[in-house]
């Protein structure tokens, strides 16, 4: 059998280690960025009553339309500007990736970055340059520059704030790179929400910025909904590459219905934000442990033996990302995901009983 793999399967893929999902059936889930908060019941009322109407005998709108316009008009999307939908943004990642996969290709990121722009890159058949961060996680500019210089990217991805570190990189030093790029840029806001920062104002200003978003971080990760917003010229050619229906009828009504209550999730970021302060602060009291800004919903910190602290927590029933040996300047990292004020406090109060436990045994 393994020779009529490798006679088939491309040696890259072959390589390839597929994204890990670790169960969490009766765990206190803070691995993944999600919103910890539900919606309230009266919205929920409102989506059951639209999941009771829906024709899943039939299509979906292949165009979302009407999701489209309510998209633009909530996230204050400019007139001049088009948007793809995606299953996720995943899939726009990939979509993207496709439509630039010429022979010789160079996606490029940064390191620590989001492991989905390497294992797309690399299945699409695109060579991925990582540039590293500084120590810090900050943009290295001088870096990205020579790197762009010298492999020529025909896409750079970069996140804002960037995930696993949580950090907003420097906004001029990001112009800087689009400026010089000879292919295209696309920022990804997944945590806009959580950072008051975008790059939503200045998209007409340049040709080859694309921005992407997802809904996935403020509380409708199940829904699965990515977009990117770009010029027409752009997205006319990336849609070629979308598979028909690829947003289901249900994430179309239900995102639409929600959207029209979108203080509600701008309320649940605020709480999440709140909750972040105080969850740093509760980390940065624990004096074995080195505390990294955040403008996320998730919070990057580093202690030693963090591959044992990490079992020992899922063993007490809670899971977060162990992130030590994935990139050198992530050695001894763990990231936690901003969950309620409960989930929080008990995170922090078993990782200190954790922690002390071996002083209370010496």
């Amino acid at each position: 059998m393994s020779n009529l793999l490798e006679s088939i399967i491309r040696p890259e893929i072959l390589a390839l280690s597929a994204y890990h999902v670790p169960p969490a059936k009766g765990m206190i889930k803070l691995d993944a960025m999600e919103n910890p908060y539900t919606l309230p019941l009266i919205l929920r009322e409102e989506i059951s009553q639209l999941a009771e109407d829906a024709h899943i005998n039939r299509y979906p709108d292949p165009g979302a339309a009407s999701l489209k316009v309510a998209l633009k008009d909530t996230l204050s999307i400019p007139s001049e500007m088009a948007i793809m939908l995606g299953n996720g943004s995943d899939e726009i990642i990939q979509i993207i990736a496709l439509a630039t996969a010429k022979p010789g290709a160079v996606l490029m990121g940064v390191d620590p970055g989001f492991a989905m722009f390497r294992i797309i890159a690399t299945f699409c058949g695109m060579s991925y340059v990582g540039v590293p961060l500084a120590t810090d996680f900050s943009l290295d500019l001088d870096a990205m520059l020579a790197a762009i210089s010298q492999h020529q990217p025909a896409v750079i991805f970069l996140a804002y704030p960037n995930n696993p570190s949580g950090n907003l990189f420097d906004a001029e030093a990001i112009c800087r790179i689009i400026e010089a790029t000879p292919g295209i840029v696309i920022v990804d806001e997944a945590y806009h929400a959580f950072a008051d920062a975008t790059f939503m104002d200045i998209l007409t200003q340049y040709p080859n910025l694309l921005l992407m978003r997802t809904l996935s971080k403020l509380g409708l990760a199940g829904l699965r909904l990515g977009l990117l917003v770009g010029r027409p010229e752009w997205l006319a050619q990336l849609e070629k590459l979308r598979l028909p229906y690829n947003v289901g009828i249900m994430t179309q009504l239900l995102v639409e219905r929600v959207l029209q209550h979108y203080d509600i999730l701008l309320e649940q970021a605020a709480s999440i934000k709140a909750e972040r302060t105080i969850l740093r602060a509760r980390l940065a009291t624990m004096g074995s442990i080195e505390v990294f800004p955040s403008d996320a919903n998730f919070v990057l910190f580093r202690l030693n033996e963090a591959g044992r602290i990490f079992q020992e927590l899922q063993q007490h029933g809670i899971l977060i990302k162990n992130l030590d040996g994935t990139h050198p300047l992530l050695k001894d990292c763990l990231r936690v995901t901003v969950g309620t004020s409960d989930e929080n406090t008990q995170f922090c109060k078993t990782l200190r009983r954790i922690l002390e436990r071996p002083l209370l045994l010496a």
